[in-house]
């Protein structure tokens, strides 16, 4: 059996110089504060990517794909927001390798510039009107390239994270990763809430929706400086020997249960995600016909929300154990999600809307600020950042088609209330992984 190198979870800790690590990085809070705003940096570009293309899906169906029919173009438009997530398994294997074998920090700047290109090509072009089918098509590549880039984005963010925090902290520092998604939501939403005052529908739909891709594009230089001074995590740098990419393979063949049962765990985590932030604007104006000022209020207050929880819930965790979170969430998913959508969509209203998606909110906050720490420490060490980047994104290929599901379930069905349906079914896939899922030790490695 190869060397494991070093694990890194306090409840896995076996290697001496492990904890010598976690002293050395737990005596410099306020340079692993520093090194947590410029991780998370790239993580808010990356989610803010993805908020304004579910948010503007109506428009950019309108602007690159040909159809009469409003509710195609939008399927149209949903369906290639969700193709970025099928690049996201080729993301995991080829990048997370990478980082795996080269480093951390290398591999979060490779994944910041790849993201950068697929904005800018969405960002700059034209619409089927000027260039035909090429404009779909260019879109779809810019959305494949920024899937390729989040494959092992938020695999690279979650797992340096876990590395710097200390013994007692770690659910609570590694929060930060989807805490950083939750500043891209309220600025997607505040953007958008912004833009429906100046701007009038037309303009929105003809040409306005390009405004929030452009900012993205402009904040990119600036992100780029703040990770190019990243320090590579002491955990990396002290391992004896890194992994070339037949043993990756090798690792990951060996140990698909652990893979598997990753899997559904981030399932909950993604559909609840996509339901309560990606889907909203969408659901509230296409499904209950509310305004989009109050479908992107409400999003605004979901992200605020998840932002201010998802700290609390993760230092819970490691106060209280990640399995009792993890449980009460998904039970609570199960048992609340779709009676809570049949009450919203039998009288749909702003205060209806906000109440339902704040309360689903909790559910997400509780379950993710557990799920995702959790998953750094269920996959092998020395593959940490494959394992968790493959597990999340094959995940995410289900996951991430949930606006899409969603509007396909309620065409079909003609019952509004089916995205609790969805997320219910996704709660009981995070209950079984609850179940399942254990520490990873090396007793498992020494015994495969």
């Amino acid at each position: 059996m190869p060397h494991t190198g070093t694990n890194f979870a306090p409840p896995l800790a076996s290697a001496p110089e492990t904890s010598e690590v976690l002293q050395t990085v737990s005596a410099q809070p306020k340079s692993r504060a520093k090194a947590v705003m410029q991780v998370a940096s790239g993580n808010v570009l990356e989610m803010y990517d993805f908020m304004v293309f579910g948010f503007y899906a109506a428009a950019i169906g309108k602007t690159f794909f040909p159809s009469s029919d409003p509710t195609a173009k939008l399927m149209l438009a949903l369906a290639t927001f969700g193709a970025g997530f099928l690049m996201r398994p080729l993301g995991a294997l080829i990048l997370g390798s990478y980082v795996d074998r080269i480093g951390r920090k290398k591999g979060l700047i490779v994944t910041l510039g790849l993201m950068a290109i697929g904005t800018l090509i969405v960002t700059i072009t034209p619409g089927y009107a000027a260039i035909g089918f090429a404009a779909p098509l260019l879109i779809l590549a810019g959305r494949l390239i920024q899937g390729f880039s989040a494959g092992v984005e938020l695999g690279s963010t979650s797992v340096y994270l876990s590395e710097i925090a200390g013994p007692h902290n770690k659910g609570f520092i590694v929060s930060f990763q989807s805490a950083s998604q939750q500043l891209a939501v309220m600025a997607a939403a505040a953007l958008g809430v912004g833009m429906t005052h100046l701007m009038s529908h037309e303009e929105l739909l003809s040409w306005g929706w390009r405004i929030p891709f452009l900012i993205g594009c402009l904040i990119v230089p600036v992100l780029f400086l703040l990770r190019r001074n990243l320090q590579e995590t002491e955990a990396f740098s002290s391992a004896h020997s890194h992994p070339h990419f037949a043993e990756i393979l090798q690792t990951l063949s060996r140990e698909w249960r652990i893979i598997a049962v990753g899997i559904l765990m981030v399932l909950m985590t993604t559909t609840s995600f996509y339901i309560i932030t990606a889907y909203t604007p969408s659901f509230g104006t296409a499904v209950l016909h509310l305004t989009a000022h109050d479908s992107l209020v409400v999003t605004l207050c979901v992200g605020m929300t998840n932002l201010i929880l998802l700290p609390v819930f993760g230092a819970l965790s490691d106060r209280i154990g990640r399995k009792k979170l993890l449980l009460i969430a998904t039970v609570s998913g199960i048992v609340t999600a779709y009676p809570a959508m049949t009450w919203l969509v039998s009288d749909p209203s702003f205060f209806k809307l906000l109440g339902v998606e704040l309360w689903l909110a909790v559910i997400y906050s509780m379950y993710n600020g557990a799920a995702v720490v959790y998953l750094t420490e269920i996959v092998p060490p020395r593959i940490r950042t494959t394992g968790f980047s493959l597990a999340y994104s094959l995940a995410t290929c289900v996951g991430g088609f949930t606006p899409f599901i969603c509007t396909s379930l309620i065409h079909a069905t003609g019952n509004r209330a089916m995205p609790g349906l969805w997320l219910t079914l996704a709660a009981c896939s995070g209950l079984l992984a609850s179940l399942l899922a254990r520490p990873y030790s090396h007793s498992q490695s020494s015994s495969s």
